[in-house]
């Protein structure tokens, strides 16, 4: 999966992009799709970066199919912000 890698049974990604606004954006449109898939991120952003680790909590944190969709969905929205 393309940006994501797996690691310490948690998917982890960096997005960058051309500023803060840009990121803030990004994070909106996922918080919206992350509420509609009841899967919540642990992320941070610092200016341009926005950084995800995604496991699934339920399933004793490691990564599952939850977390391949979510990932799977942030990467389209990151697509189509490029």
């Amino acid at each position: 999966m393309k940006n994501w890698k797996e690691s310490n049974d948690t998917l982890k990604a960096t997005f960058e992009f051309d500023d803060f606004v840009q990121a803030f954006g990004f994070m909106t449109q996922v918080a919206i799709t992350a509420q509609s898939q009841n899967h919540h991120p642990t992320w941070t952003n610092t200016y341009n970066k926005v950084e995800f680790e995604l496991s699934t909590h339920d399933a004793g944190d490691v990564v599952t199919e939850k977390d391949r969709k979510l990932a799977e969905s942030i990467n389209e929205i990151f697509d189509k912000m490029s």
